[in-house]
């Protein structure tokens, strides 16, 4: 093992020239062979300050801003809902009721369509009123969380179960289901269901006292004479509820997805790996490179410092940063595949892993470059502290605060999630987020390139170069 030059390994409060040394206890001149011997630093109250208060202040702001971003978002989401996407489909045709001059035409379903639309709060839903093969597309490619569907035969079970209510006979409630997309994660299909049932229990209320109301004005025309039909208490509470809500899943997941989980825990492994293994990269190749000590337990190693500039070492940190990621996005697939997880195109799952960790590696390492030691505290807010409420991984975006949602907007985190999402959960289709994914991936690695190589060759142009230089 190499040291550090005499002029490191002096103690703090010591000298190096001969004046200092003379000045020395005796004592500590004669050491015995093979013991080292240590001068007590001498720190004035400053620097105490300076060692207690620095870590202090600094872990102080990031534990608040960690309170802020994770109990924030995660305390009341639906109070924090904004934007909320959902399809409405009117299937219903029609139907004409009554008989003779009573005859009219009825479309309850554009009068349920109508009501849903006034009763929804535009402000925390965006209630899309679409056709039947729109809601498809827009399922299948994860842009809403469900869809309420009025069929084509509403009107006309509605009517069926307003005459059988006089007449004997079976009925049967018509129904209206809700479509839950269950590839959207589990707390978003938990929403929609809740905001669809609320929404629903009104209108049915509504129906039921329109459709009872009918009932018994039909009744009360009966001839005079005639005996009166009589409506029983059963087929009376039918009629005051007589929407059938039910729930249903368009595209149910397969076993092995952890109910819509594993795409945001895939998503997090890679940022993690390109952030980490960004970190990992700058220390051991400064340690390399003779610019840090590098400690195994009790022993210190420090290579004397290599003659390069910060541009070459920020290459050479690009270079093993990219290797790394082409590594470690195969053995993330290989563990996936492993584990039992269902990736139907490991292709392409693999290259955008590559891609985003490749994007977050050279982001970070740039960081580094620029800010040093800082750039790790950095670093772990923009990637961490930021990333992960605003991925829309666990709970929605739309149910999230509105801060978080305008940093979804750029925030890494959210674009690799939305990348993998689409590559597992929507067979990679494009409007999915994986066009999100891989155009943000390629920005952050442009602005990693032309930042860093702006930043490292100013202060090579500067003639800042990485040097030992005593503390003052």
């Amino acid at each position: 093992m190499t040291t550090d030059d005499s002029a490191h390994d002096a103690p703090r409060g010591t000298g190096s020239n001969s004046e200092n040394a003379s000045s020395e206890p005796a004592d500590s001149q004669q050491a015995p062979l093979g013991e080292a011997t240590f001068a007590t630093p001498v720190l004035d109250w400053r620097h105490w300050l300076r060692i207690v208060l620095s870590p202090t202040a600094v872990l102080t702001a990031l534990t608040a801003l960690l309170g802020v971003m994770y109990l924030g978002y995660i305390a009341d989401p639906e109070k924090n809902l904004h934007d909320f996407p959902i399809a409405l489909v009117n299937s219903d045709v029609g139907d004409v009721m009554g008989s003779g001059d009573q005859q009219r035409q009825v479309d309850f379903g554009k009068q349920i369509a109508d009501a849903l639309v006034a009763g929804v709060p535009a402000d925390k839903v965006d209630l899309r009123v679409v056709g039947k093969s729109e809601s498809e597309h827009l399922l299948r490619t994860g842009q809403v969380y469900g869809a309420i569907v009025i069929p084509g035969d509403f009107s006309k079970r509605l009517g069926i179960l307003g005459t059988g209510s006089i007449v004997p006979g079976e009925m049967e409630r018509p129904i209206i289901t809700l479509q839950a997309n269950p590839r959207m994660g589990a707390y978003g299909v938990g929403i929609m269901e809740r905001i669809g049932n609320q929404a629903l229990t009104e209108v049915d209320k509504q129906v039921g006292r329109q459709l009872t109301e009918q009932v018994k004005a039909t009744l009360a025309e009966t001839p005079p004479g005639a005996p009166v039909p009589q409506v029983s208490g059963a087929a009376m509470l039918t009629l005051e509820n007589p929407i059938d809500v039910v729930a249903q899943d368009f595209r149910p997941l397969p076993s092995g997805t952890g109910i819509g989980l594993t795409s945001f825990f895939y998503a997090l492994l890679v940022l993690l790996a390109g952030m980490i293994g960004a970190m990992v990269i700058h220390t051991m190749t400064d340690s390399q490179l003779g610019f840090m000590p590098t400690e195994y337990g009790p022993w210190s190693v420090h290579y004397p410092p290599t003659p390069i500039s910060r541009f070459r070492t920020l290459l050479i940190k690009w270079g093993v940063s990219a290797l790394v990621a082409v590594v470690a996005s195969l053995v993330f697939l290989l563990v996936g595949k492993a584990v039992g997880m269902p990736i139907d195109d490991p292709l392409a799952l693999y290259l955008f892993s590559v891609l985003a960790m490749i994007a977050v590696g050279w982001t970070a390492l740039m960081t580094l470059a620029a800010l040093g030691t800082a750039g790790l505290l950095v670093n772990l807010t923009l990637f961490v502290i930021l990333g992960l409420p605003s991925s829309g991984g666990t709970v929605p975006i739309e149910a999230t605060p509105t801060y978080l949602a305008w940093l979804a907007e750029f925030e890494p985190m959210h674009q690799v999630f939305l990348g993998v999402r689409s590559i597992l959960y929507f067979e990679a289709d494009y409007e999915a987020g994986l066009d999100r994914g891989i155009w943000m991936s390629l920005l952050g690695i442009a602005i990693a390139i032309v930042g860093g190589t702006i930043i490292t060759r100013y202060y090579d142009y500067k003639g800042l170069h990485r040097k030992h230089t005593a503390a003052a």
